[in-house]
C-alpha cells in the first residue's frame, strides 16, 4: 500500500468514526450539525477542493463536480447523514480505485526492475562501477554472480547461466559459453563473465522493452476511446437533466420545490460514469501486466482489443515454427556404415563455417584429424572435393555427383538438404540436413485450433517439398511455399480478403525479414528471440521467449480482458439506467444512489482486477 493510499484510508476511518458518533451521542441542534460538517469535510474536503481548482481551469463537468454539488445540496437541505455518506462512500470507491491502479501497475513496473543500475569496467587496472549510459561499444564489461548484464553483448571469456524470467516468463535458466551473445536485463547466476559491448544503452534490448512497456498505456483500445467520448458528453448532459429535473415538474404541475431538488441531488450521485471511466482502462492495463507475466509484450491495448478477434494465425516458417537451425536428421549409408559416413563428411566440409559445414561437425561431435585433409577444392553451387588419406572425396548434391559421374545418388524422400558423399567415385551414401521444428509448434498448433482459430497457414520461402512436410507434420491447414518476401504479402492479401467482418489476421514471424508482412497484418506477432531488435520494432506483440504455444496464451488473455471489459459496461450502465429512472420518478433514495455509484464502481474495479490473474492457457 502506498503512503498516499494509507493517507486516504485514515482520513475515510476518521470521517466513519465522527460520521458515526454524530448518529449515536444523544447531540441535537447546533452542536450536531456542527459535528457533521466536520465529518463532511474529512470525508470530502479534498473532493471540493479539486471540484473548486478544476472549475478554475475550465474544467467544469467531472465526477468531483457531480459529487460536490449533489452533497452541498443535500447538506443545504438538511439531509446531513446522507451527504456525508455520498462522500464517505465515494471515497471508498476512490480507494479501491487507486489500490487496484496500483496492483496493476505493479504487474508492469516488476519489468521495470530489468533496469540495469550500473556496469563493471576496467580502468586503470581497477574495476570501477559507471552509468550504462557511459559505456561504448566494443568496450568490455565484466559482470559477476548474482548481478544483472546491463548491456547487450558477446561473452569474451567465463561460462554461466543467467536468469531470463524477467524477459521471457520461463524459469529454466539459460547456459552461455564463450561467443554466445547475451542481452541486457537477465541476472548472472553462476560464473563470472566477461562481455565486449555490442550495443550502447540507448539501443540496448533492456532500453526498447522499457520504452515499450512505458507508452502501452498511449495506444488506446476502440472500448477506451468510446468512453472518453461518451464521459465527454455524458456528463454535461445529465447535469442539465438534473437541472431540468429540478425546475420544470413543479414549475409544470405546481407544487413544492423541495421534493425534485432532492430527486435531481439524487439523480446528480447516480449519473457519476466512475465505473466505466476507471474501471475499462484498469481491464486492459490489468491485462497488458499479466502477459509481460508471461513473457509476452502487448505494445497498447488497442492490440491486445484487435487480437480477441483473431480467427486466422498465418507464420513464418523459419525461426518461427522452426528453430532456424539445420541439423543432421537422417542419415542413410550405402557403401559404409553411418560413422564413416557422418565422419567423411565432417572432414571434408571442416574448413568452412557454412550452417551445412557446422551441422556436420556438431552431428559427428568429435575432434577432427584436419591434417588428414589436403587438395581441399570448393565447387561453387555444388559442394568440396578433397583428398583424406590418399584418396579422393567428395561431398555436395547431385549435381557433383552428376559432375563427377558417380553412379547412385538420387533424391531423397526425406525433405531437407541432402549432403551425397563418394570416395575415389563410389558412391557412399547420403545425409539429410533440415531445419528442425520447434519443439512446441504442434502443440502452439493445436491449442490455437481449440482457442477458436479456424484457419492457420505458413508462408515460405523453402522448397515445395520442405513445406509441404512442416505443414503435414504440424497440422497447419494451409501452406504456400517458394515465395520472396514481395509473394509474401501478395499472399496476406489474399487471406485479409477472405476472412469475414469483424474477424482479424495475426501475422507471426521472426521480426527481421518480415516487417512488410507484419505491419500489414491486423496484428504482427514477433518471435522476440530474447529480444530481436527488428522483432521489437516491428510488431505489435512480441513473444520474448520464442515459444509459438505462447500465442495462445495472448489470445486467451485477450479475450479474457474483453469478456470483463464487457462485463462492466453492461454492469455499469445497466444498473445506472435503472436506478437514474427510479431516481426520477422518486423511487430511489440517496441511499440507493450511493450503491448505484459507489457500489457499482468497487464491483467494476474488482473485476477489472481479475484481467491480472493469468496463467499458461492451452
Amino acid at each position: 500500500m502506498t503512503r498516499k493510499q494509507k493517507k486516504q484510508l485514515t482520513r475515510i476511518f476518521l470521517a466513519a468514526a465522527i460520521y458515526a458518533a454524530a448518529l449515536i451521542l444523544p447531540l441535537t441542534g447546533a452542536v450536531q450539525v456542527a459535528l457533521f460538517l466536520v465529518g463532511y469535510v474529512a470525508a470530502g474536503g479534498d473532493i471540493v477542493l479539486k471540484a473548486a481548482k478544476n472549475i478554475s481551469h475550465g474544467q467544469v463537468f467531472d465526477e468531483n463536480f457531480l459529487m460536490t454539488v449533489a452533497t452541498i445540496g443535500a447538506l443545504l437541505l438538511g439531509e446531513y447523514s446522507e451527504g456525508i455518506a455520498v462522500m464517505l462512500f465515494y471515497q471508498v470507491g476512490e480507494w479501491f480505485q487507486s489500490y487496484a491502479v496500483s496492483k496493476s501497475r505493479q504487474s508492469i513496473s516488476s519489468l521495470m526492475d530489468i533496469r540495469p543500475d550500473y556496469a563493471n569496467v576496467e580502468r586503470d587496472g581497477q574495476l570501477v562501477q559507471v552509468d550504462p549510459e557511459e559505456v561504448a561499444v566494443g568496450d568490455s564489461i565484466m559482470v559477476k554472480p548474482g548481478e544483472r548484464i546491463p548491456l547487450d553483448g558477446v561473452v569474451l571469456t567465463g561460462t554461466s547461466t543467467i536468469d531470463t524470467s524477467a524477459l521471457t516468463g520461463e524459469s529454466v535458466p539459460r547456459e552461455v559459453l564463450e561467443g554466445d551473445e547475451v542481452i541486457s536485463g537477465c541476472i548472472n547466476q553462476s560464473g563470472m563473465l566477461t562481455i565486449r559491448v555490442s550495443k550502447e544503452f540507448g539501443e540496448s534490448t533492456v532500453a526498447k522493452i522499457l520504452d515499450l512497456v512505458e507508452n502501452s498505456s498511449s495506444k488506446k483500445s476502440k472500448s477506451e476511446n468510446f468512453i472518453t467520448k461518451f464521459a465527454r458528453y455524458y456528463t454535461p448532459a445529465v447535469v442539465v437533466a438534473a437541472a431540468v429535473l429540478a425546475v420544470v415538474p413543479p414549475l409544470m404541475m405546481g407544487g413544492s420545490f423541495l421534493p425534485w431538488i432532492q430527486r435531481a441531488l439524487t439523480f446528480l450521485v447516480i449519473s457519476c460514469p466512475c465505473a466505466l471511466v476507471i474501471s475499462i482502462p484498469l481491464s486492459f492495463f490489468g491485462g497488458i501486466g499479466g502477459a509481460s507475466k508471461c513473457g509476452i509484450l502487448i505494445k497498447g491495448s488497442n492490440y491486445l482489443e484487435a487480437l480477441a478477434q483473431v480467427t486466422t494465425v498465418v507464420f513464418d516458417k523459419t525461426g518461427t515454427l522452426t528453430q532456424g537451425s539445420f541439423e543432421v536428421t537422417a542419415i542413410h549409408p550405402e557403401h559404409a556404415t553411418e560413422q564413416e559416413l557422418l565422419g567423411l563428411a565432417a572432414l571434408v566440409e571442416s574448413y568452412s563455417d557454412h550452417p551445412i559445414s557446422l551441422s556436420l561437425k556438431k552431428a559427428w561431435g568429435k575432434e577432427l584429424d584436419s591434417s588428414a585433409l589436403s587438395q581441399v577444392e570448393e565447387i561453387a553451387g555444388h559442394g568440396v572435393v578433397a583428398t583424406v588419406g590418399g584418396k579422393r572425396v567428395a561431398a555436395g548434391n547431385c549435381k557433383l555427383m552428376a559432375k563427377l559421374g558417380v553412379q547412385g545418388a538420387r533424391d531423397c524422400e526425406l525433405a531437407g538438404t541432402a549432403v551425397h558423399v563418394a570416395v575415389d567415385g563410389v558412391y557412399q551414401g547420403h545425409i539429410i540436413i533440415s531445419d528442425v521444428v520447434k519443439p512446441d509448434a504442434k502443440e502452439a498448433i493445436t491449442a490455437l485450433k481449440r482457442n477458436g482459430v479456424r484457419k492457420t497457414v505458413m508462408l515460405t520461402g523453402d522448397a515445395e517439398a520442405v513445406g509441404k512436410s512442416v505443414a503435414q507434420n504440424l497440422g497447419l491447414d494451409e501452406y504456400h511455399a517458394e515465395l520472396l518476401p514481395g509473394d509474401k504479402v501478395d499472399e496476406l492479401e489474399k487471406l485479409l480478403r477472405q476472412k469475414g467482418k469483424g474477424e482479424n489476421l495475426a501475422f507471426v514471424g521472426d521480426g527481421i525479414n518480415d516487417a512488410p508482412v507484419l505491419t500489414r497484418a491486423d496484428v504482427g506477432i514477433a518471435m522476440g528471440g530474447l529480444g530481436s531488435d527488428a522483432a521489437i520494432e516491428a510488431a505489435d506483440i512480441v513473444l520474448m521467449d520464442d515459444k509459438p504455444s505462447k500465442i495462445a496464451t495472448a489470445i486467451r488473455i485477450s479475450r479474457k480482458t474483453l469478456g470483463i471489459v464487457r462485463q462492466n459496461i453492461v454492469f455499469a450502465l445497466g444498473v445506472k439506467a435503472i436506478v437514474l429512472l427510479l431516481g426520477a420518478l422518486g423511487y430511489a433514495s440517496m441511499w440507493a444512489a450511493v450503491f448505484a455509484d459507489v457500489g457499482v464502481s468497487v464491483i467494476a474495479i474488482l473485476n477489472a482486477i481479475r484481467a491480472l490473474s493469468v496463467k499458461e492457457y492451452k
